[in-house]
């Protein structure tokens, strides 16, 4: 399993492009569901134990095995809302300022007893070291890829159709346990100010894209 950092805003984009769509790329233009009735891949679903936090008043929004439409990941992932009804999900996203406002914000607060040469010195240092710094952006979410060995992979692409479906549920049954053992001992989520203390959370929001290739 491999892991990558998801941002917010339209940082799971890429997740509708390929990841979604199976193998190949798909045209941004065509809906998602659409996509998956015309090209025949099985649609993403989605699991997790946290699912039952999405109520609408009237129970569960989402239920494990549900298909995961676009507009829901544009929203959970994209906004950091209700991935159906469009509600606040607790605190929105932290809006990280961008070099320009940081520069702005420390160049207001020099000490105007700078002489013009002085100032100017300190200016160019202050943009040097803002334009240097990592862009930040705020994490929405995690992507984690289950690729099978290339044994099995090879096993799967010259086996028989039941020894084929044997194969997948074993690797779907494997990426459940993973997620089952994150939602027990390491998914966790921090509260109050500046995230201060480190709360264990009630389950895990996932959803299941992507299909095994021979």
């Amino acid at each position: 399993m491999t892991i990558r950092v998801m941002s917010s805003g339209r940082g799971y984009e890429y997740l509708l492009k390929s990841v979604a769509a199976g193998d190949g790329e798909r045209d941004m233009g065509t809906p998602l569901t659409r996509y998956y009735t015309e090209s025949g891949c099985p649609p993403g679903t989605w699991l997790g134990t946290g699912l039952s936090s999405l109520d609408t008043g009237q129970g569960p929004a989402l239920a494990d095995g549900d298909t995961v439409t676009e507009e829901h990941l544009a929203r959970l992932l994209g906004e950091g809302v209700h991935p159906v009804t469009g509600e606040k999900l607790g605190s929105p996203y932290p809006r990280l300022r961008p070099p320009r406002e940081r520069i702005a914000a420390r160049v207001a607060r020099l000490d105007s007893s700078l002489t013009g040469a002085q100032r100017q010195d300190a200016i160019e240092r202050i943009r040097e070291e803002e334009v240097a710094k990592k862009s930040r952006t705020a994490v929405a979410g995690f992507d984690l890829t289950f690729s099978p060995p290339k044994s099995l992979s090879a096993v799967w692409g010259v086996a028989d159709a039941g020894t084929q479906s044997l194969i997948a549920q074993a690797h779907h049954t494997a990426m459940r346990d993973t997620m089952t053992m994150l939602e027990e001992r390491v998914a966790a989520t921090r509260v109050g100010r500046g995230g201060i203390a480190r709360m264990p959370v009630t389950g895990v929001i996932a959803t299941a894209l992507g299909v095994v290739n021979g």
